[in-house]
């Protein structure tokens, strides 16, 4: 059989799989002998465009439908192993003694603390709608939802007395329970509120780092500070903090939020026994950073160095272009902020994971930004450790790290108690030519100080 490469793209109709899946059967593909290119993804805008600009012919497909695409010597076999690993996902365990549930409503009769809801975000509100009118609170890990839907369901929130954390929450933590995103934290006095799940990731693991664990934490979407949805269920979650004995201070964490609900929150504040530290990245104010150091110090508790490994070997040119790469959309804000250029692109946004898996778990965009740099002498990026993260996000970063053109600054947010391993994780990019920093804000200023 000829070893030149031969192309095919094949279209399953209305064939759906989850974006994770997916993502392991395109890995698969990909490290097959004679494989140069393979991809297997559900035909959105995006990921066509990312297939045509790999060079395949796309036929005419809708959203709904499954597109593999394999670059081979032997393109039969390719396809035979991607439907192969298709078929295995989907095969069911063995039928349980009881039918389980359903629908949402027929689950939320039987005894339940929680809903979580994850599918594809035109569907969340049904099955966030029936959790709500059931009296239980739910988390939307899912995106896409329009915000009048987020408006309405969590005005039906409101009069149920329960808490909607999302659209889009990535970060939960009930009761030492993490949910989503969620990195191995101890238990502590501090709770805090949301609007950001990486912001929030950042702020809990100093805390942890410091020694400080947390009560809860409460993940809100990153639009309920918008004028659109008004803080509902930030007003909410400072409420039940507020009255949970566990909790001595309680850190805000957002975006800046819209004047007239930050009106409204700062007068909410005003009626809480429990102290609030504001994280709410905007001039003038504290970085997630300084927000937690202020934390600690009104705990009475010690600032810590946060550690860092700054340095590489050799020496470089004055850097005077900066190009931020990231997947937590609050940590390229912030960066943005400190380092003063619009140059940050957010891959954890909607527009970048609509039929795909959220680049904490795939690093397929960014490594094929990091390729792309020539004309920028500095990249800053984020590696977001944890449960539900890539189990080992240094083992095709670093690698793309070390052929990158420009200089890299890796934020590496995380704790010692992570499956990731935080020190194996920072000596793989600092052997990759990076310098590695625990603090987003001090990698940010570090990649400042270079220009």
């Amino acid at each position: 059989m000829s070893d030149v490469p031969r192309e095919v793209v094949l279209v399953r109709r209305g064939t759906y799989h989850d974006s994770v899946t997916l993502m392991r059967v395109s890995q698969a593909l990909s490290g097959l002998p004679g494989v140069t290119s393979a991809m297997v993804a559900m035909a959105t805008e995006l990921n066509v465009s990312i297939l045509r600009e790999l060079g395949f012919s796309i036929p005419e497909s809708d959203p709904g439908d499954l597109l593999i695409a394999v670059r081979a010597s032997d393109t039969e076999t390719a396809v035979e192993e991607a439907d192969r690993q298709l078929t295995a996902s989907r095969r069911s365990d063995p039928a349980p003694e009881h039918q389980p549930p359903l629908t949402t409503r027929s689950a939320a009769r039987e005894p339940a603390g929680l809903v979580l809801v994850s599918t594809p975000g035109e569907h969340a509100f049904a099955e966030a709608l029936d959790a709500v009118e059931a009296g239980l609170p739910v988390m939307i890990f899912s995106d896409g939802v329009p915000v009048w839907q987020e408006r309405l369901l969590k005005e039906r929130a409101e009069a149920r007395d329960v808490l909607v954390m999302g659209p889009d929450c990535g970060t939960a933590v009930i009761g030492g329970v993490g949910l989503g995103f969620a990195n191995v934290l101890r238990p502590g006095p501090v709770g805090v509120v949301a609007a950001s799940g990486t912001g929030a990731q950042q702020v809990t693991s100093l805390l942890d780092r410091a020694g400080t664990g947390v009560s809860h934490v409460l993940g809100v979407g990153g639009r309920d500070l918008s004028v659109e949805v008004g803080g509902l269920s930030a007003l909410r979650a400072l409420r039940m903090l507020d009255e949970d004995p566990a909790t001595e201070l309680i850190v805000l964490v957002s975006k800046p939020p819209a004047p007239e609900v930050a009106r409204a929150v700062e007068e909410s504040l005003g009626r809480l026994r429990t102290p609030v530290v504001r994280a709410l990245l905007q001039e003038g104010a504290p970085d997630l950073t300084e927000a937690t150091e202020q934390a600690l110090r009104a705990l009475g508790r010690p600032v810590p160095e946060w550690p860092s490994w700054p340095s590489w070997p050799g020496g470089r040119p004055p850097a005077k272009t900066i190009k931020g790469v990231y997947a937590g959309g609050t940590l390229g804000a912030e960066a943005a902020m400190i380092t003063g250029t619009g140059d940050v692109v957010d891959y954890g946004d909607d527009a970048y994971t609509r039929g795909r898996a959220h680049p904490m778990i795939d690093p397929s965009l960014r490594v094929e930004a990091l390729s792309h740099t020539q004309d920028t002498d500095v990249v800053l990026m984020d590696v977001v450790l944890g449960h539900g993260a890539d189990p080992d996000p240094a083992a095709s970063l670093a690698h793309a790290v070390a052929r990158a053109p420009a200089t890299v600054v890796v934020a590496l947010i995380g704790t010692e108690g992570d499956p990731q391993d935080l020190h194996r994780q920072a000596a793989a990019f600092r052997e990759a030519g990076a310098a590695v920093f625990t603090s987003n804000a001090e990698a940010a200023r570090h990649a400042r100080s270079l220009l």
